[in-house]
């Protein structure tokens, strides 16, 4: 059985088809295309131009991931969708274009979330059991572990999510888009040496992002780390490109842009380490599972690594083939609800920015 799955929550257009053996054998990605809507730096990504993104490019991600898989339309046993959460404009795009394959090609629709895509996926790549999920990215911050058919949320963020606070603090020291905001803070991240002293806001299970955001936006107003670094960034990159050092030494013990992220990331990763062992606590879980985009940062897999040690556990991550947005994961959780009899009816094939983790009823797991 063949599945093809469409992913648009946000500013990734994601294509992906996954065949299921009918002899029972693992799952396989047959192919798995994306195309990401950067925005210029300092800038976020609106909907409209997202939306816009997703209908110029989707029809030609569809025919070259057919064309990659080597299957044809007839081949294809189901169109998976994102249903939500996400963005409203950008979801309504990629939905409108599995309709229009639905009726062409006369096959089923199966309306899927996205988070239990990421979970499902990430179950699938790293062979995880019954872990404790951390799903991180852009739209999503929850701490989720598996319960009677359902997966339930332990924990949240209270406000932004925590790969929003670092894409809005890479708008705020200008970084650029490409390939990712957060990727790229990552990178800066590993030449800074300094912490600064950040707000550290977990409630319960809870956390909350948006005062540490406010905290480190305003110490880098008061440094003059912001827009105008922009010139420095160009001078560091005309002198890479001559042969110079690419770092340009700084003249005193200012906390510099890399301290910046260096503090931001340690404190906001440190958070999510504290609300994830306090859930595998709570279930008696020795394995932490870590999805969604921000998912792919090797130093919060570090940082997670050294507790689960510490708790004789282990952590399962994946690199950002999986863990950021694209069409497999809806394709591999689609399959999985489309065995088991659900599909979408074309009048209810609709999408919603709101689509809790816990509404989703896993009627393909029964352990």
């Amino acid at each position: 059985m063949i599945a093809i799955g469409m992913e648009g929550s946000a500013n990734k257009l994601g294509v992906g088809i996954m065949l299921h053996p009918k002899d029972g054998s693992p799952p396989q990605v047959l192919a798995n295309i994306r195309h990401t809507y950067v925005s210029p730096p300092g800038e976020g990504f609106l909907p409209k131009d997202t939306a816009r993104h997703h209908r110029a490019w989707v029809v030609k991600l569809v025919k070259k991931a057919l064309k990659e898989a080597q299957v044809s339309v007839d081949d294809v046993s189901c169109i998976c969708f994102t249903k939500g959460p996400g963005m409203g404009a950008p979801l309504q795009s990629v939905v409108v274009a599995a309709r229009m394959l639905s009726l062409l090609w006369d096959k089923p629709l199966v309306g899927v979330n996205h988070c239990v895509g990421h979970i499902e996926m990430g179950r699938l790549i790293t062979g995880a059991t019954n872990p404790v999920v951390l799903y991180v990215s852009g739209g999503n911050t929850q701490v989720i572990a598996y319960s009677s058919q359902r997966y339930r949320i332990f924990g949240e963020t209270l406000d932004i999510a925590v790969g929003n606070c670092l894409d809005r603090f890479a708008r705020t020291l200008h970084i650029s888009n490409d390939p990712a905001p957060g990727y790229n803070i990552e990178q800066l991240a590993k030449q800074g040496n300094q912490l600064v002293d950040l707000p550290y806001v977990v409630k319960g299970m809870d956390c909350s992002f948006s005062g540490i955001l406010a905290a480190i936006d305003a110490l880098a107003a008061q440094l003059g780390l912001g827009g105008e670094e922009r010139e420095k960034e160009d001078a560091e990159k005309r002198a890479s490109s001559a042969g110079e050092a690419q770092i340009i030494p700084e003249t005193n013990d200012k906390p510099t842009r890399a301290d910046l992220c260096f503090s931001l990331q340690e404190t906001i990763f440190s958070m999510l380490v504290e609300i994830t062992e306090r859930a595998m606590a709570h279930v008696g879980s020795k394995q932490v599972l870590i999805v969604g985009g921000v998912g792919s940062n090797l130093r919060l897999q570090e940082m997670m690594g050294i507790m689960a040690r510490d708790r004789g556990g282990s952590v399962y991550a994946t690199d950002e083939r999986f863990c950021i947005d694209n069409g497999i994961m809806i394709a591999q959780a689609g399959m999985l609800a489309y065995q088991t009899g659900f599909q979408t009816p074309l009048k209810e094939s609709t999408c919603t920015q709101r689509f809790r983790t816990d509404e989703v009823f896993v009627k393909w797991r029964e352990d």
